[in-house]
């Protein structure tokens, strides 16, 4: 009998101080496809790069403005720790500023919240090929 390989979710983490931004990003990340799963989430920037070390996700979504610990800061943080986790930067505050700082912390990518669209693409083409199904 055949046996085929069996590729595990995606893991990923997600961190915004606001519940319901959280949750409608698990929501289109989790139903564009069968090998997204969200594995935690934070509430603020300290508590992203926590649970970063803890479940070593295959990507991070993080917000700018977070208490405790902004988004850059806790991207350099993760970055720092876990360099090939992509990080993904998901803001309202999108500017030339934001894109130079993220890519200084060691962020993948800075998109503009809003766009489901926008953020599925970015989340695809960061996990790239291991999204792929075999």
């Amino acid at each position: 009998m055949a046996t085929f390989p069996v590729q595990r979710p995606l893991r990923i983490l997600i961190a915004d101080d606001s519940s319901s931004a959280r949750s409608i990003i698990r929501k289109i990340v989790e139903s564009h496809s069968n090998l997204w799963k969200v594995c935690a989430e934070a509430a603020n920037g300290a508590e992203a790069v926590q649970k970063a070390m803890e479940f070593k996700p295959d990507l991070v979504i993080i917000d700018l403005q977070m208490p405790v610990l902004d988004g850059i800061s806790a991207s350099a943080r993760i970055v720092k720790s876990l360099p090939s986790t992509p990080i993904l930067v998901n803001t309202i505050y999108k500017s030339a500023y934001v894109d130079f700082e993220a890519k200084n912390a060691g962020v993948r990518e800075v998109i503009s919240k809003g766009d489901p669209g926008r953020l599925l693409k970015a989340v695809e083409g960061l996990l790239g090929k291991k999204s792929k199904l075999t």
